[in-house]
């Protein structure tokens, strides 16, 4: 392998590793979800005592912005995280998706 080869090897394997290795990811409804998706999604995923649901309640850290698509992305990342992180937690129906960029926004912490 040339020198000049392996340097860009070297050089993309450094940047690409972090990406890789990364595990956070987060669970968001998709935006092709219809508003009876999203509102049943909350509702399961704020039916588990471990979801906590009370920053998208009016006056919460994420109930701003006040749209279904937001609040329930918010519910169903909580219960994707609190529920072993596998694929199935996220599936709602087809109606979730994963992201690698976190979602949190201003005070509103979406967990991880």
């Amino acid at each position: 392998m040339s020198s000049q080869l392996l340097t860009f090897f070297l050089l993309l394997s450094a940047v690409a590793i972090p990406v890789v290795t990364s595990n956070r990811q987060w669970c968001i409804a998709k935006y092709t979800a219809s508003t009876e998706q999203l509102q049943a999604n909350i509702d399961y995923a704020c039916s588990f005592n471990n979801v906590d649901c009370r920053p998208i309640q009016p006056g919460g850290s994420c109930y701003e912005p006040n749209t279904l698509l937001d609040h329930a992305s918010y519910a169903m990342n909580f219960y994707y995280q609190n529920n072993g992180r596998i694929d199935s937690a996220c599936s709602f129906g087809r109606t979730g998706c994963f992201i690698f960029n976190d979602p949190s926004h201003g005070s509103c912490v979406y967990y991880t």
